[in-house]
């Protein structure tokens, strides 16, 4: 039986949207027991799907918080040599 884990960000993907819509999570659960079947042929009543989501000050990224590594990440692109 397949287990699959997503992880992402309490973030929205429109503008204004605190998080991921029943909807959306929806497509990901198909999505997910589609590509199973189609690729190693596991039936869609096997697969399970765990849609994880985290606030952004839960998570790190190059030993920053998120949103600070974000906000790094955007001044060195709009940085110009």
């Amino acid at each position: 039986m397949p287990i699959v884990n997503i992880l992402v960000t309490r973030e929205g993907t429109s503008p204004g949207a605190e998080r991921t819509t029943r909807e959306q999570k929806a497509a990901v659960y198909k999505g997910i027991a589609d590509l199973l079947f189609t690729v190693m042929g596991k039936p869609h009543e096997d697969t399970t799907v765990i849609f994880h989501e985290h606030g952004i000050e839960d998570i790190g990224q190059g030993g920053l918080p998120l949103s600070d590594y974000r906000n790094q990440r955007a001044q060195k692109r709009n940085v110009h040599p």
